[in-house]
């Protein structure tokens, strides 16, 4: 599977108490070649977990790879975030949006379903998401 990871379904993965970690799981066991995922969602993982440690075992374990450089990206970070001002993305959405742009055969396994069936890839392309199925 080529996927690119966000944050709640890493945070998922990780807690077991958390609603949608057997889905989280599930995805991680059928995971194929490392997923791809920026700095900040590596951040705000660990943020939410309290645990960096677990979220860079998660790295060195190979489940994810860091296969972003925002610096490289900066002109299409800002105009992603002019054109999403209105929803106030977090910086890791937007990595996320442009690494859908440069990886176009990966899904971003997320579930937050809401801001990724909104945000465009290439100004009008739906992003390819994974999400927890509705309850």
């Amino acid at each position: 599977m080529k996927g690119i990871a966000d944050t709640g379904f890493l945070v998922a993965f990780a807690n077991v108490n958390d609603k949608h970690h057997t889905w989280a799981a599930q995805i991680a066991a059928g995971v194929t070649e490392p997923l791809l995922t920026c700095d900040a969602v590596l951040a705000e993982s660990a943020f939410h977990l309290e645990n960096v440690a677990v979220v860079l075992a998660m790295v060195n374990e190979g489940l994810l790879s860091v296969a972003f450089d925002s610096r490289e990206n900066l002109s299409q970070l800002t105009r992603l975030a002019d054109r999403y001002a209105d929803r106030k993305p977090d910086f890791a959405d937007l990595c996320l949006v442009r690494m859908s742009e440069l990886f176009p055969k990966h899904s971003v396994i997320t579930v937050d379903r809401t801001d990724f069936g909104v945000y465009r890839r290439n100004k009008r392309e739906a992003i390819p998401i994974l999400c927890p199925p509705d309850r």
